[in-house]
């Protein structure tokens, strides 16, 4: 009889562990990402973190050639580096990632951020298949078939395992792995993804979505990595918001990804000040952080568009101290841009902007 009260009380003390953990979406006191999840809440206060995805990489007539020495858009602008770096680990595994960085300087630049005190977030554009099937492929029913038991379940865990050895790969001098936002799945009420609205159903993107993290965490034993949940535009309540929301188990940021209604054929910027009202105040409620996970306009057209529109939204309802962050997309192309180089139309409204107190660069 004692055997069997031990036993129950065992089980019982490791469901309750298990419970506190769930609780908040992250491991412990002592994790990597509960540390960076407690910075970020301290920084939440001063305003809102300016992020750039691969800024480091490359941008407008330059590209990192491994030579130690950091260059950024943003710098070039404001004399000061992001405080927030994007990356993207699509085609892990392969030595570029999808947007032709090398995965062994990715790693370096991201060492070299955290070094200077800048967070990394990750988004995942995955190719699947040798490649043969990549994120903007209309494939209905994939889902479905990734999930475990599933004919295709095999595919998603090999994925997964290069996730996880790029990851858990991120370690500084001391051997220490750095913390890291992984945001998974994201835009999944749009439907140019294959793990879209329109080619799966709510019920399987929430398995996807818990497997996804459970996996990572438990099965790979990573404690570095916080989780952010970022759909489109596509909600007008609460209810809306959440309709993909996996629990608050598997998420520690709700974000969104918004370009579309700063553009005129958009729901404009009134509603957009309410759909990022939503993300606060339901991230509130959950005790997460909320950010502006992906935004920017493709070229800038609009020279006035950081403070007349950007600045504009994120001074409505104090929304500057109540996001973490917002990341502005990648320098790609000289016609495909989101950060204004020197002799643009934008440029000195960028600079602007960023002389907002409330706006986070590096040194703020």
């Amino acid at each position: 009889m004692k055997k069997i009260k031990v036993f129950i009380l065992s089980v019982f003390c490791l469901f309750l562990l298990n419970s506190c953990g769930a609780s908040n979406g992250v491991y412990n006191k002592k994790s990597t990402s509960t540390k960076l999840l407690k910075k970020m809440k301290r920084i939440n206060s001063k305003g809102i973190m300016l992020g750039h995805e691969d800024a480091l990489a490359y941008g407008t007539g330059w590209k990192y050639m491994g030579n130690g020495e950091l260059d950024a858009d943003v710098f070039r602008a404001t004399k000061q580096f992001p405080a927030v770096l994007g990356w993207d680990l699509g085609k892990v595994g392969d030595s570029l990632n999808i947007d032709g960085v090398p995965f062994h300087h990715m790693r370096e630049l991201m060492l070299k951020g955290h070094a200077m005190g800048a967070i990394n977030t990750m988004s995942w554009h995955p190719f699947f298949f040798k490649g043969s099937i990549s994120s903007w492929d209309k494939k209905e029913g994939l889902v479905k078939s990734l999930l475990p038991g599933a004919e295709n379940h095999s595919e998603l865990v090999t994925k997964l395992d290069k996730v996880a050895v790029f990851l858990s790969s991120l370690k500084n001098s001391r051997g220490k792995v750095i913390p890291v936002i992984f945001r998974p799945w994201h835009e999944m009420d749009g439907s140019w993804f294959w793990w879209g609205q329109k080619y799966t159903t709510i019920e399987d993107y929430k398995a996807l979505f818990a497997f996804t993290v459970d996996y990572l965490r438990n099965t790979k034993g990573l404690k570095n990595i916080l989780i952010a949940y970022s759909p489109d535009r596509h909600f007008y309540t609460e209810a809306d918001y959440l309709k993909y929301y996996p629990g608050d188990e598997y998420v520690d940021i709700l974000g969104t990804d918004n370009y579309y209604d700063f553009k005129e054929k958009g729901d404009g910027l009134d509603a957009l000040v309410e759909k990022l009202n939503i993300v606060v105040n339901t991230a509130e409620k959950r005790d997460k952080l909320a950010a502006l996970t992906e935004t920017g306009s493709d070229g800038i057209p609009d020279p006035t568009w950081f403070t007349q529109k950007l600045g504009k939204v994120l001074g409505s309802n104090d929304l500057m101290s109540k996001l973490s962050y917002v990341l502005f997309w990648r320098n790609g192309k000289v016609d495909h841009f989101y950060i204004p180089h020197k002799g643009h139309a934008s440029f000195q409204d960028f600079i602007d902007f960023t002389k907002n107190e409330k706006v986070l660069l590096l040194k703020k």
